[in-house]
């Protein structure tokens, strides 16, 4: 499975998560790594999602995406 990007405003930050505005919610993973320039990845699960904004958890271990390799 390959990677995709969603563009996305980081409204709200504390120590343990933030909160997103995209686009539309829909199609974005549970566990994903929020990528904001100027910082290292950040590894995240999302705990809650409305019409337009979600919000996510930091995790301590990256995501690990699936592995659909054929054979």
């Amino acid at each position: 499975m390959g990677f995709a990007s969603v563009p996305c405003i980081v409204r709200n930050v504390s120590d343990t998560g933030a909160k997103l505005e995209v686009a539309r919610v829909g199609g974005i993973p549970d566990r994903f790594d929020l990528i904001v320039p100027g910082h290292r990845p950040q590894p995240c699960r999302v705990v809650w999602r409305a019409l337009k904004e979600l919000g996510v958890e930091y995790q301590a271990q990256p995501h690990q995406p699936a592995d659909n390799a054929n054979g």
